[in-house]
């Protein structure tokens, strides 16, 4: 850290700098459906579907979410189940457990009215502090720090601030910062300004700082260091697993899959039954093996990779071999595996990784592969 980052502040003309910024934003906001209104709930919903998401690929699935889900009480009484198939495909399965479990305590504690307090908002789980400074902020207007990715990136530009933005450490900092600058008449403009210029102006790289509302207050800018802030320390490299999954069909033509832990990754998710292998033997030889020994299951393995799947998570990277085979509906009563229609498919919520292989798997059956 080159300095003391707040003493940046006393440079800055707040009131020039609020009003620089929201009339940008007044003028050049992208029209998207969580701003229709400012429905704490929708406000809520939205948060949690943009973190570690693009705002195109939220879209559709905000929409479809709230037309299925359109208040806090059909939310609270939806089974988990219809919850998870309607997140399936956004990944990070646990915010939506999370918001669904937070969304009841919000139905039987404060009679569906999502809490404006910064105390009772925060004790909701899954609510972070920037979850809450954004609802608290964009839906009652109320002057809360929201601090993310994008504002830090900005901020750290802004006001020259060297600290590593990776450190959760850092964030105090950032906070702080915004409770300072933040405007206290329009506090929901303030702060989905600063969203919006990180995610379209004062990008990771290359950013458009000719285009920039706010580029006569940054200090970055002035010295010509804006490609070489935020400072962020690189995370560590993904632990890669070998693995390998079935396809079984039962003579039927059902499908069987099986549902995963309620706990941990992809918990409560529906896939096909995998395993990890080693790389030093045959992995159908080594999947038929963990079948028989973890489910007592004798399936009968078609020789030959069926399709290889590849699925990046920000900690593991699974390099999934796909092999088709049979077996016996039989056989399952006693196992926690389910044989299912084609036609059930469409109802259980699998992860991304899990809908390639039956993808994949399709086409390449269908093509005699």
């Amino acid at each position: 850290m080159k300095e003391e980052p707040l003493k940046h502040l006393i440079t800055i003309d707040r009131e020039e700098f609020q009003k620089d910024l929201i009339s940008w934003f007044s003028k050049e906001q992208r029209d998207l459906p969580w701003r229709n209104d400012r429905d704490p709930y929708k406000v809520w919903v939205s948060e949690i579907m943009l973190q570690q998401t693009r705002v195109d690929t939220v879209i559709p699935y905000f929409t479809r979410f709230l037309e299925k889900f359109p208040t806090i009480d059909a939310l609270a009484l939806a089974d988990e189940d219809e919850v998870l198939k309607a997140w399936e495909g956004l990944g990070y399965y646990s915010r939506v457990r999370n918001l669904q479990s937070a969304v009841r305590e919000v139905h039987e504690k404060y009679e569906g009215i999502v809490p404006d307090s910064p105390k009772e908002i925060s004790s909701l789980k899954g609510v972070g502090p920037y979850t809450a400074g954004a609802i608290l902020s964009i839906a009652y207007g109320k002057p809360e720090p929201a601090v993310d990715g994008n504002v830090m990136r900005v901020f750290s530009r802004i006001l020259s601030i060297w600290l590593d933005i990776a450190k959760p450490s850092s964030r105090k900092v950032f906070e702080e910062a915004v409770r300072v600058l933040i405007s206290k008449e329009n506090p929901s403009y303030f702060n989905q300004a600063l969203m919006e210029l990180g995610a379209l102006i004062c990008t990771p790289t290359s950013p458009s700082c000719l285009l920039c509302p706010v580029r006569d207050h940054c200090q970055a800018f002035n010295e010509g260091l804006q490609t070489e802030l935020p400072v962020k320390s690189k995370k560590k490299a993904a632990r890669k697993l070998n693995m390998a999954a079935a396809v079984l069909f039962t003579e039927d033509n059902r499908v069987v899959i099986h549902k995963r832990p309620g706990t941990g990754l992809l918990a409560n998710l529906w896939e096909f039954p995998n395993f990890e292998v080693s790389t030093t033997r045959s992995g159908r030889k080594q999947l038929g093996e963990r079948l028989e020994e973890d489910y007592r299951v004798d399936a009968s393995l078609k020789a030959g990779v069926i399709t290889k799947i590849q699925h990046v998570f920000s900690h593991i990277i699974w390099d999934i071999e796909v092999y088709a085979g049979s077996v016996e509906r039989s056989t399952l009563k006693e196992t926690d595996l389910v044989a299912v229609t084609l036609e059930e498919m469409e109802k259980f919520a699998f992860p991304v990784s899990h809908q390639k292989i039956w993808k994949e798997t399709n086409a390449a059956l269908k093509t005699g592969r």
